[in-house]
């Protein structure tokens, strides 16, 4: 890579030239994300797996504008009309945006108005009428010298007031086409301009977007989802959308740049050139663009929500030596049950219908009773779907009238339906219905939340925010990121993994997955992270990359069993031998390591040619080997009361448990058939830009209920503490402005966001 580009990117990034050096190696030597992270902090300065596709993004875009640059520079060039101040501009633009708007003028365009004129040999009069120095008669008679009948139409101008349109057609178009006044006008306008919607003949009044019907906002002010869901009744026909812009700035923006200072009557013609260009041309073109950039901006902070969100849920501690039984609840055609052991091997099946319109509650307390007893089941797991709470009740009666110690709990079960009816599903239990497959999700969700989940397509998880909304290949793109980081982190066991879980491990594909799994079951399970060189299509870059994600456990190598990367296996077996007096031989994990000085980590980093950072790593795994992330986090809790919204009152306080976090709130799931709100304004005492700062999926939290809608079945909630002191909105706001830099690049890298640093700790 040119030296220059190393030196931009350090700049736009905050981070020192050798470093980008380092890291733009790594990436352009194909090195996964994860690996770098995890097994190359010493040429990162301890990037995390965040950062890492943040300055991945920016180093694309970086690359991609300096291409672009060089690309436009040349095609200028090449038709002899670049200048050192046009140049200039283009170097030192920072987006392609900027870049794309330099270029406009130059080309080649086809059909317009303009060109159509220019065809006719109308160029010089509209350079006459650019200057306006005539009067409007001295003008009038320029025209008529460009009359003149050619027998073709292309070339041929009828009389002199066509002459003066094409002219105008011309200045119309330099207009749209001026740079500097495209990004005036823009740069204001993002921030300033209105948007506004209004009703359709069709629109709902009940409806989801009623709030929107008479709507206007600054379109720099509109939170995300208010944007998506403008959009989207939009889309819908329900509601009109329109840009209101400052027309006096504007037009005063245009002036400056067009209106000579010495000025004749032909003006007039000028003036009508440039209304013409601006209505026509100009305006439209910037609505488009900078709904464009609205829209992306929106995407990008949805997408992010979802991706943390989904992180949560992934994340969830699992319930590790449980007999559980996934209880699938329907309507009419009965609630499936699935048993699965302590491992999550299928042992049973059957259908009971407690609820409408049969109602059968003895025969079903029945089967449970005996389905209990026999397998010795510990937990019931409940899926939340329709007559959800209904079977909650069955279960929770059920419990306590035969004085029970089985727990039971309510999962969600979105994306069960997908999975059932995969493909994957249909190899792993292919004697089997449809809907006993999805009663066995639900059972796995608890027992190995990551596991289960990593087999549905992301955004089917259900913990996003107008998911179907957003460009759909950069959410499914940054939320497979968001599922690699976290799998990779938590390790994954290659003799149990499923394809859909191991492709996830950096370096693994879905091909080279399904070899993995095919390789286990004619070999019979790995015994050593060598023997994973022999799966067909692993070859040397995939190995390295994946090895240290995965682990083998009672093998014949035990370091196999930690996150210690093979690369260095010999070394550290050599450090244990000669600095600890523990023998290959002899080794036993987990071992209990002293806290050695910082002196002698350097000696020892020096003298086994082991970076600093990994050697700590080395000595954590030794005492915590396969450490799952898991285990640092809150349990899920278990189920207890049953409610009926018609049993709340305003002021209720109740536990519940957030099942999803969007930018205007968390849903607490607190017993209802549908889960409360608590809009951010009720999470805290003081004032919360980002919800996902204050809960995350999964949490545990105490709730008052502060409004009850029985006709739409809407429960309000909130999470102040009403004892302490609330703090005054100014001194909010102020709290929020110091915070601003700390958390100035919170967005996914954009147009408007590439100016923005990177600090690696």
């Amino acid at each position: 890579m040119a030296t220059d580009l190393i030196g931009i990117i350090s700049k736009k990034v905050g981070i020192s030239p050798k470093i980008v050096q380092s890291i733009v190696q790594l990436l352009d030597e194909g090195n996964t994300v994860p690996f770098i992270a995890r097994y190359r902090k010493e040429l990162t300065e301890g990037a995390t797996d965040e950062q890492l596709r943040d300055f991945d993004e920016i180093y694309s875009y970086t690359r991609n504008l300096e291409a672009r640059k060089a690309d436009v520079i040349r095609l200028i060039d090449e038709k002899g009309l670049m200048t050192d101040e046009l140049r200039k501009q283009i170097m030192e633009a920072e987006t392609l945006a900027r870049v794309e708007d330099l270029y406009r003028p130059f080309k080649e365009k086809k059909n317009t108005k303009a060109t159509i004129a220019k065809a006719k040999g109308l160029e010089p009069l509209a350079d006459i009428l650019a200057k306006a120095e005539l009067s409007k008669e001295d003008f009038e008679t320029e025209a008529e010298k460009f009359v003149r009948d050619t027998g073709d139409a292309k070339t041929s101008v009828k009389n002199k007031e066509e002459a003066i349109q094409w002219a105008k057609d011309i200045i119309a178009e330099a207009v749209s086409d001026h740079a500097d006044l495209r990004e005036e006008i823009k740069s204001r306008e993002e921030t300033a301009c209105l948007l506004e919607s209004k009703k359709t003949k069709t629109f709902d009044e009940k409806g989801v977007y009623k709030i929107y019907g008479n709507y206007s906002k600054r379109i720099s002010e509109m939170p995300s989802y208010a944007y998506l869901a403008v959009t989207r009744a939009e889309e819908e026909k329900q509601l009109q959308v329109k840009l209101q812009f400052s027309t006096d700035k504007i037009w005063e923006d245009t002036t400056k740049f067009f209106f000579p200072k010495k000025q004749g009557t032909s003006i007039c013609y000028l003036q009508e050139a440039l209304e013409d260009g601006l209505h026509r041309l100009l305006m439209p073109s910037l609505e488009r663009e900078i709904r464009s950039d609205k829209k992306r901006w929106s995407d990008e902070s949805a997408i992010k929500v979802f991706g943390e969100n989904l992180k949560n849920l992934l994340l969830t501690p699992p319930i590790k030596g449980m007999t559980v039984l996934g209880f699938d609840p329907a309507f009419r055609t009965g609630c499936k049950l699935a048993v699965v052991d302590q491992t999550g091997k299928f042992l049973d099946k059957t259908v009971i219908y407690p609820t409408e319109p049969q109602k059968k509650i003895k025969e079903a307390r029945d089967t449970l009773k005996k389905l209990v007893d026999q397998y010795k089941i510990d937990l019931i797991v409940i899926g939340n779907g329709t007559w959800s709470r209904e079977s909650e009740k069955v279960v929770h009666d059920f419990i306590e009238m035969n004085k029970l110690t089985v727990k039971y709990m309510i999962t969600s079960e979105s994306g069960a339906s997908v999975y059932s009816a995969s493909k994957l599903a249909q190899d792993e239990y292919p004697d089997l219905d449809v809907t006993i497959r999805g009663a066995i999700s639900i059972a796995h969700r608890v027992q190995d939340p990551l596991a289960e989940l990593t087999k549905i397509d992301p955004k089917s998880i259900g913990v996003g925010q107008y998911q179907h909304d957003v460009d759909q290949k950069y959410l499914k793109e940054k939320l497979e990121e968001k599922v690699e980081d976290i799998v990779n982190s938590v390790g994954v066991d290659v003799n149990t993994a499923s394809y859909t879980l191991l492709q996830y491990v950096a370096g693994l594909s879905e091909a080279v997955a399904k070899n993995v799994i095919a390789y286990r079951d004619e070999n019979g399970k790995f015994t050593s992270k060598a023997q994973i060189k022999k799966v067909k299509g692993l070859g040397p870059k995939a190995y390295e990359q994946a090895i240290g994600f995965l682990r083998i456990k009672w093998g014949k190598e035990i370091l196999d069993e930690t996150g210690i990367h093979p690369e260095i296996h010999k070394q550290v077996y050599a450090l244990l031998e000669t600095e600890m007096g523990i023998k290959k031989k002899d080794l036993k994990l987990p071992m209990t390591v002293e806290k050695y000085p910082e002196n002698k980590l350097v000696a020892w980093s020096e003298t086994y040619k082991i970076w600093l950072e990994t050697l700590r790593d080395v000595l954590a795994e030794l005492q915590r080997p396969g450490l799952d992330p898991r285990d640092e986090l809150e349990a899920p809790c278990f189920s207890s009361t049953i409610l009926d919204i018609k049993d709340l009152e305003i002021g209720t306080k109740l536990d519940g448990i957030v099942r999803n976090v969007t930018d205007f709130g968390a849903f607490v799931d607190i017993g209802l058939h549908s889960d409360g709100l608590v809009h951010k304004s009720q999470m805290a005492n003081h004032y919360v830009t980002n919800p996902t700062d204050v809960v995350k999926v999964g949490q545990q939290v105490k709730v008052k209920v502060i409004d009850i809608d029985l006709e739409r079945e809407k429960v309000s909630l909130s999470m102040k503490d009403d004892s302490a002191p609330q703090v005054p909105r100014r001194e909010q706001n102020m709290n929020q402005e110091r915070k601003a830099p700390e958390k100035k690049r919170d967005e996914h890298v954009s147009e408007s966001t590439m100016k923005g640093n990177i600090t690696f700790s």
